[in-house]
């Protein structure tokens, strides 16, 4: 696979990946590529746990999936967010940017347009759509073959000085490299986000992954072989649309907009 087939082919993977072990070769490779990623000064802050151990996958499961029930529940997951939510192919294509949720149970599509009313976080709780999702998020994470924690140094990593700033461009872009690697290989991967959103739940993965004060624990991804027929979850969402040239490049100045590169 070319690079720019790669590129183009990239994908978040929202539904489960095969039971297959991910081979000691491509995890091998997944890290060996992150680690040929720029940083400054070549400090190389970003460090890697892998995770095969199922009690440790399933509980990492379980507090994403309760930390998916919380913050869908509660409504801040919908007040954060709401800006990047879309609910019809047109609005997609009019912002071409954020998620559409194209794959909705019948119930809950006559009120998408409220959903981010209190009465639409009502309508959501009564037909437990939060317990719904955070179940299905449980599934997908428990049935990973493999668990990828990023870490950076916090020699390097000190937030409030340039040097944070060096170091978390440096980890996008290792992980750029090991994400368009997944995808040459055969492979899916998914930021585990959700224990992010809720006070004193990353706190725990942390604790399991038993990460030293020295380290500071960034992300956490589920990364497993994709089958031949992707199955959807019963609540989905796709990303696919990308702004037009002339909407995020300038020429010159920033009050000039490209022109004449935008695909017809």
């Amino acid at each position: 696979m070319e690079l720019r087939e790669a590129i183009a082919a990239r994908r978040t993977t929202n539904g489960p990946f095969l039971p297959d072990p991910v081979s000691a070769e491509h995890q091998r490779l997944l890290v060996e590529v992150a680690g040929r990623a720029p940083s400054q000064l070549n400090s190389q802050p970003w460090r890697f746990v892998l995770v095969e151990s199922r009690p440790t996958i399933e509980e990492v499961a379980r507090i994403s999936g309760e930390s998916m029930t919380t913050a869908m529940g509660n409504g801040t997951f919908f007040e954060r967010y709401k800006r990047w939510f879309r609910f019809s192919p047109e609005e997609m294509e009019r912002t071409r940017s954020g998620m559409l949720f194209d794959k909705l149970p019948a119930p809950l599509r006559p009120f998408t347009q409220q959903v981010f009313t209190r009465r639409g976080q009502r309508v959501v709780n009564a037909l437990r759509v939060p317990q719904t999702l955070g179940e299905q998020n449980r599934k997908l994470v428990a049935g990973s073959p493999l668990l990828l924690g990023v870490m950076l140094d916090r020699g390097e990593y000190r937030p409030g000085e340039l040097s944070a700033f060096y170091s978390v461009f440096s980890m996008g872009a290792a992980m750029e490299n090991l994400w368009l690697t997944t995808t040459e290989l055969g492979l899916g991967i998914q930021f585990v986000s959700f224990p992010m959103e809720v006070e004193g739940a990353w706190q725990r993965i942390v604790d399991l992954l038993a990460v030293p004060d020295d380290l500071e624990l960034m992300a956490v991804y589920r990364i497993g072989y994709l089958p031949e027929q992707a199955r959807r979850p019963v609540i989905d969402w796709s990303s696919s649309e990308r702004k037009r040239v002339s909407q995020y490049v300038f020429r010159e100045d920033c009050r000039t907009p490209q022109s004449g590169w935008d695909a017809p």
